[in-house]
């Protein structure tokens, strides 16, 4: 039957579910137009009934690639209420009658598809009676009650048997109060801290060959307390912030043809789709960062002796044996590393997800570039500014744990007695046009190395969503200014004892960098809430 000049299929009302009548029209390319023979020109693929769907005049914002790919796939996953609306569209060859009742075949259809979907948890959930556990059921009752988006989630991923640590990783970051990791980071260094003190290496001095006495304690290692007590678990508390808001409020929200349900599905695609990244950072993270280096930085020169590195907590044992043996030195390190290996996975699997979102954010507004409904560009330039302003805190917490991680090696290097009195010496040089002090010794540092890369990653990560989603955008004027505040910082990571006086360029990085971290917008929001109110008056 032909209408409109397209194949038109009726309802077949057979009591079929979604599932099995979708799978049956989309063969045969109900709805699709002719060709120029008068024969139908063949079945619907995903990327033909999503750019079909978009091209509806009434519908302002499309449908997500991802949610129709969900249709055709063997899966329990139905079809949200808006989106029957437009299938019935394309079934119905834009025929208002025949438009009509395929939507209520369609509506008919997904409500079956519901009730096999229910009926067969029950039958599943029966063939577990044998391990009653009451307590479990009334918990699992109320999260349920309590929570029906976590359950939709649950449904989206399915069973997963199989490890994923990309979605474990990712619900690190959003499973739970956005404190837990931050805080967890936190203990792991405040037990460390303790443990020094109980060993008696939290504030420990020695004498180095040219005379210079210098605080190696654990507790002065900036690099250490500042890192993971401060910075780290504000930057696993900027992007569990981003994660948590991308993931449950503002992708519906863009996607909004899509159900909860399905666009958490179409996020653990995507997460699914990085799992190589993250396992490679995990390995680099655990063996390259945490194992080979304890082995090469500590192990060796604390069991053989010697070693072309500065003396600092983890080689005490070399200088100060009265203070610290050797076995329990080897003990502590360990446990150090390991802890310091986990957070520094942490901070790139944080990195990775940023990514992710901004990705998943552009991809968005591509395949919505035809949709100029001012209500849909109005409310993607804001979840772009929105992710941008975590991003690029997530930036500048990047620079200062890279800033810190030299500025820690560089004190072990300088002839400094601790690293308060270096900086403030550094500083009096200038001030008080004083000759600077010596460079003292020159050690290997991988140090240096190590927060490079910190360095390098958070600025591409940073760079990347900036010329991705600010490239048309209306907040490039806001972009520029963070761009500059990065270019700031990273000039004081470089030039970090690179010259005497350095101290005031860090000192102008860090006060720079905190206002950022306070105002990333740098204003931008009190210029639209006083720009409304003008208008609304």
């Amino acid at each position: 039957m032909i209408k409109n000049g397209k194949l038109f299929l009726p309802p077949p009302r057979d009591g079929s579910d979604f599932k099995d009548l979708f799978k049956r029209l989309a063969a045969a390319g109900a709805g699709r137009p002719l060709g120029e023979d008068g024969f139908p020109v063949g079945p619907w693929t995903p990327e033909l009934l999503a750019e079909a769907i978009t091209q509806i005049d009434s519908n302002r914002i499309g449908v997500d690639l991802r949610t129709v790919q969900l249709w055709f796939q063997e899966n329990q996953k139905g079809i949200g209420t808006a989106n029957i609306r437009w299938l019935a569209r394309i079934f119905g060859c834009d025929d208002p009658l025949a438009t009509r009742e395929w939507q209520v075949e369609l509506s008919a259809a997904q409500s079956r598809l519901t009730t096999k979907r229910r009926e067969s948890k029950r039958a599943g959930s029966g063939n577990m009676l044998a391990i009653p556990d009451l307590a479990g059921a009334g918990t699992l009752a109320s999260a349920t009650a309590m929570q029906p988006e976590l359950v939709l989630y649950k449904d989206a991923i399915g069973p997963t048997r199989r490890f994923s640590l990309a979605r474990r990783s990712e619900a690190l970051f959003c499973d739970g109060s956005p404190l837990n990791l931050p805080a967890s980071v936190f203990a792991g260094i405040s037990g460390l801290g303790f443990l020094s003190f109980i060993l008696g290496i939290h504030n420990v001095k020695y004498g180095r060959a040219d005379g210079v006495v210098k605080q190696v304690g654990f507790l002065w290692a900036a690099n250490w307390i500042f890192v993971f007590m401060v910075f780290l678990p504000l930057f696993l508390a900027f992007v569990s912030e981003l994660v948590t808001s991308w993931k449950y409020e503002e992708r519906s929200k863009l996607v909004r043809n899509g159900t909860l349900d399905e666009s958490c599905h179409a996020w653990v695609q995507i997460l699914d789709a990085t799992s190589y990244s993250f396992w490679s950072v995990f390995v680099i993270c655990l063996v390259f960062a945490g194992l080979v280096q304890w082995i090469g930085v500590c192990l060796i020169p604390l069991v053989k002796g010697g070693g072309d590195y500065a003396v600092d907590w983890g080689k005490l044992a070399i200088v100060r044996p009265e203070v610290i043996s050797v076995p329990v030195e080897l003990v502590f390190t360990g446990l150090a590393y390991l802890y310091m290996s986990l957070c520094f996975y942490l901070f790139f699997a944080g990195l990775i997800v940023v990514y992710a979102v901004i990705d998943d954010l552009w991809k968005i507004g591509e395949a919505s570039k035809n949709r100029q409904a001012v209500e849909f560009r109005r409310d993607l330039n804001e979840a772009g500014f929105r992710v941008m302003r975590w991003a690029f805190r997530c930036a500048v917490l990047g620079v200062l744990i890279a800033t810190v991680m030299k500025l820690q090696s560089s004190y072990l290097a300088s002839n400094g007695t601790n690293i308060v009195a270096w900086l403030i010496g550094d500083l009096t040089s200038v001030l008080y046009d004083r000759a600077a002090v010596g460079k003292g010794f020159a050690y290997r540092m991988p140090t240096h190395y190590s927060s490079l890369l910190v360095a390098i990653s958070a600025c591409v990560v940073f760079f990347y969503g900036a010329i991705r989603l600010g490239v048309g955008g209306q907040f490039q004027d806001t972009l520029w200014k963070m761009s500059a505040v990065i270019a700031l910082l990273v000039a004081v990571y470089l030039l970090t004892d690179a010259f005497s006086g350095f101290s005031i360029l860090l000192s102008v990085g860090v006060l720079v960098a905190l206002y950022g971290l306070i105002d990333p917008g740098f204003g931008r929001r009190r210029a639209n809430e006083l720009g409304n109110s003008q208008s609304v008056s």
